[in-house]
């Protein structure tokens, strides 16, 4: 019986080791992450980005900008640099970083905020997509999606998902559909339904995020509801049952793991932590997501970046204030620390 007693001993000790060293490594990581700033503002006067991303192989933010087009990189210190422009980037929007084909999709549209880039042909009429190197910084494919979204006379590319495969989808808030990218670079109209359009002057579709499930979450802003989408069949989507949930002006969104979405409302100047036990056909009760939000203020947040998939940043945008044609302009934007946890 002593032959064994001696492995199980061992065991035990290997056991408490192994614990030791988890307790250990989650300290580490906790304390890396309580190390990370609280806050970084950016002084760009008129810019108003609305899409950020984190680069964590360059250790940078990356921003959008309604007014100038170009994409920006942003510093822990709140050094803003360009990091990519070109003459075609009229407003950029919602920015996915595919770390994985290291390449940045950008949405583009034209709002007519880009006083040197607007013009009459795209003035609320422009959809597309700039793909980047990721690295660098080169534009590697513009893809305009004018030559297939002919039935709706407004478009307005928004925001920006890529499943595991490659394919990217693109919200359009001015006309009821959702495109496709292939790997390949091939656009196509993944969907398109009536009943996902906006009254006129309103935002629909919006935040978009791919799920490891299959299937895509869509915020749809006018109506503050999130729409789940299936990869293989896009015409059977579903409306998810936010019991009751105001999501009103529901924007960018991001998945933390598989039951566990944050919605970004820049109407109310808060994010939502919300959680699904049954793979979204719903999310948690009112009373529940109330008292786990993150109040931001009257910054008008937009959307969200994920900093070694450990902490949440939300930007504040003001665009609001480039609505209003606020003058002077705001001259300084801020990339918040969210603290709503994993």
């Amino acid at each position: 019986m002593h032959l064994f007693r001696r492995p199980r001993v061992a065991s035990l000790g290997l056991a408490a080791g192994l614990l030791v060293l988890a307790a250990a490594c989650k300290k580490d990581k906790d304390m890396a992450t309580a190390s990370l700033p609280a806050a970084i503002t950016f002084s760009q006067a008129g810019l108003y980005p609305e899409g950020t991303q984190y680069d964590d192989q360059q250790a940078h933010f990356l921003v959008s900008s309604q007014t100038a087009g170009r994409i920006g990189q942003v510093a822990d210190d709140g050094t803003y640099t360009t990091f990519a422009d070109d003459g075609q980037l009229i407003s950029t929007i919602g920015l996915n970083l595919d770390a994985t084909h290291n390449r940045l999709l950008a949405a583009v549209s034209d709002p007519g905020y880009n006083t040197s880039r607007t013009s009459a042909t795209t003035k609320g009429k422009l959809a597309a997509v700039a793909i980047f190197d990721r690295s660098t910084g080169t534009l590697t494919k513009f893809i305009n999606f004018s030559s297939i979204n002919t039935a709706y006379p407004a478009h307005f590319a928004n925001d920006i998902a890529v499943d595991a495969a490659g394919n990217a989808y693109v919200t359009d808030s001015y006309a009821p559909i959702i495109y496709k990218i292939d790997p390949q670079g091939v656009a196509t109209i993944f969907l398109t339904n009536a009943t996902l359009a906006a009254p006129a002057g309103k935002f629909g579709l919006n935040g978009i995020v791919y799920h490891p499930g299959g299937y895509l979450l869509v915020a749809k802003s006018d109506e503050g509801a999130l729409i789940k989408v299936p990869i293989s069949n896009p015409a059977d989507f579903t409306k998810i049952n936010t019991n009751s949930l105001d999501l009103s002006g529901a924007d960018g969104l991001q998945l933390l793991n598989n039951g566990v979405l944050l919605a970004v409302c820049n109407a109310q100047g808060r994010v939502y932590r919300l959680t699904s036990g049954d793979d979204f056909g719903s999310v948690s009760s009112n009373s529940t997501v109330r008292s786990n939000s993150f109040a931001t203020g009257s910054v008008y947040p937009t959307t969200l970046a994920r900093r070694a998939d450990s902490v949440s940043y939300v930007l504040y945008s003001h665009l609001d204030a480039l609505q209003a044609m606020q003058s002077p302009p705001v001259a300084s934007f801020t990339l918040q620390k969210v603290p709503l946890k994993k």
